[in-house]
């Protein structure tokens, strides 16, 4: 089942778009992730017959996760093509696209919620895991995971060779922080009035088998071919191949470790 929110305010009119360019590519990335979820459920004790909320689903990697082990799944995710294509998936799923500051269920409604590496495309973080909080049960479980330490993710690397195909950053923009440092997360929570339960970090690697598919999976990132326009994203494919040349092994796999941080929260 797949409804569209009524929200009209938010960061889903900015990412929906270019999310959800290209599902399927997209999904060469995010299938490759499950561990990082492992981490993230091995500490909440999903139980058969939880309702399950993935704030950002993308192309529902982690709830096919859910599915697997007994929940309910239901993801809200900003692009109405990857719900669409989470659908196909998961023809099981409760799905909506909408606004992650404006969630689309009642207080309350949910056993788990989740977030990984999507609270941070808020305009508002803090309204972001607000909404989280409420429509989790009293006392269940929020993940909320964001990139590790900038020294320890390999795929910082990107961001060198994607901004000169970006637009530019406006000059006044404040800087982003730092998500990875001590107590910045935990500070963010407590003010959404969530309780911070424990922290940790997990590692694990983006594996590709060759350089075409690295390319195609790496544009579909964050909308990068649509940014850089149908005449350079070739030249921008390129780049990032050449670019990222020192993490391809002999065998010509490429292989990017990324370094990944958690707060367990209780609503």
């Amino acid at each position: 089942m797949t409804t569209v929110s009524s929200a009209v305010t938010g960061s889903a009119t900015r990412w929906g778009p270019l999310w959800g360019a290209r599902p399927a590519d997209w999904a060469l990335s995010e299938d490759r992730q499950l561990p990082t979820y492992d981490a993230a459920l091995e500490r909440t004790g999903l139980e058969p017959g939880w309702r399950v909320l993935d704030i950002g689903c993308g192309a529902g990697a982690f709830l096919q996760l859910v599915a697997e082990r007994g929940g309910q799944p239901h993801g809200i995710d900003a692009s109405d093509a990857l719900v669409a294509f989470v659908g196909e998936r998961l023809p099981g799923a409760a799905l909506r696209v909408g606004e992650m500051e404006d969630l689309p269920w009642d207080d309350d409604a949910f056993d788990l919620v989740t977030g990984f590496n999507s609270f941070f495309f808020a305009n508002d973080m803090v309204a972001a895991l607000r909404e989280a909080g409420r429509v989790a049960k009293p006392a269940a479980p929020v993940v909320i995971q964001v990139w590790g330490a900038h020294e320890r993710c390999d795929l910082e690397a990107m961001k060198e060779i994607a901004r000169p195909f970006l637009p530019p950053r406006p000059p006044d923009a404040p800087p982003d922080p730092d998500l990875s440092r001590s107590g910045v997360l935990k500070a963010l929570a407590t003010q959404a009035g969530l309780t911070p339960e424990s922290e940790f970090d997990a590692t694990w690697a983006f594996e590709y088998p060759d350089a075409e598919t690295l390319g195609r999976a790496l544009v579909a990132v964050a909308g990068l071919a649509i940014l850089a326009g149908p005449e350079r994203e070739r030249e921008l494919r390129n780049a990032i191949v050449d670019g990222l040349a020192p993490f391809r092994a002999e065998d010509g796999t490429y292989r990017l470790s990324n370094e990944y941080h958690y707060l367990i929260t209780r609503a």
